[in-house]
């Protein structure tokens, strides 16, 4: 069966809001299926930290995204200095 084509002319007699209401659930369908491939990988990469909390919990999404927040603030926090010998001795005063 050859392919059907949408007659231009009624393709050009849309106006531009109704186009864009044509065009709005593919584009929002496209974001979604973005966002959940994007979440599955951050599943994916911190499985191990995830099965930490619970192994026989299903994770819905919020979950995945507040633990991930969770796991990167204590990553990216930085780490207290390890204090210097002198100042473990004592002599060390500040003024």
């Amino acid at each position: 069966m050859a392919p059907t084509y949408i007659n231009d002319s009624a393709n050009t007699m849309l106006s531009a809001k109704d186009k864009h209401k044509l065009r709005k659930p593919v584009v929002e369908k496209m974001c979604r299926d973005r966002i959940n491939t994007c979440i599955e990988q951050l599943k994916t990469l911190l499985e191990r930290q995830f099965h930490k909390q619970d192994a026989n919990t299903k994770l819905e999404k919020a979950d995945i995204l507040e633990m991930t927040v969770g796991f990167l603030t204590q990553k990216l926090q930085p780490q207290s200095p390890v204090p210097q010998r002198a100042h473990s001795e004592g002599w060390w005063r500040p003024w």
